[in-house]
């Protein structure tokens, strides 16, 4: 399979050869939605908490005698069913983490960027270098390639003038080969790669 590569400035590049091992397998939403689930339960901080009986604090004497007052038999305050006592079965802070197998989330990655290439959505430049770090002038280079809401993954190291000018942009993400994921890939309606992300992925899948 082979893409046409382009310039900043929207000139012909050349064209660079994709492997269909990595961007031509037939996208399967069932292995995506599992990596998605994954990747958004280790994010979640885990760290809303409700108080229980045991950490109100209230009385725990008996609140009037068992018998004779043809009311209810209660003991504690603290129960969940008066005001001011515990919450039932309430949140507690605890890791929201679970296991996906390396070979599944690889597999989700591949999937992703076929996706992107089924549809259609998939730009090869050949380098994510700015001159300067000016915003503006980057934000009018992605109107003439019609970008407007992107994800760029550029080499190992990326451009520091690229990554200022760019991180002003609304609904435009710029990260390395190695930080690339399934989320943000189909979060976003561009994806971007630079050559040399081209190359790292085709080494990385080898």
């Amino acid at each position: 399979m082979e893409l046409n590569v382009k310039t900043l400035e929207g000139k012909d590049a050349g064209k660079v050869s994709l492997s269909d091992a990595i961007f031509g397998l037939e996208p399967r939403e069932d292995i995506l939605a599992r990596v998605i689930r994954w990747q958004l339960a280790k994010k979640q901080q885990g760290t809303h908490q409700a108080k229980g009986r045991a950490d109100v604090a209230r009385t725990g004497a008996k609140m009037y005698k068992q018998k004779g007052t043809g009311r209810a038999r209660h003991h504690s305050a603290r129960a969940p069913q008066f005001r001011g006592g515990g919450k039932a079965h309430g949140p507690v802070a605890r890791s929201h983490e679970h296991d996906l197998p390396k070979k599944v989330r690889a597999l989700g990655l591949r999937h992703a960027l076929s996706a992107k290439i089924k549809a259609e959505d998939v730009i090869v430049l050949d380098n994510l270098v700015a001159a300067d770090a000016k915003t503006k002038a980057l934000a009018g280079a992605f109107e003439t390639l019609g970008l407007t809401n992107a994800l760029f993954i550029g080499g190992a190291e990326l451009d520091s003038n690229f990554k200022l000018a760019a991180q002003n942009i609304p609904n435009i993400d710029v990260l390395p080969v190695q930080g690339i994921n399934v989320y943000d890939i189909l979060r976003r309606g561009k994806l971007v790669l630079s050559k040399a992300a081209v190359e790292a992925l085709e080494e990385r899948f080898k």
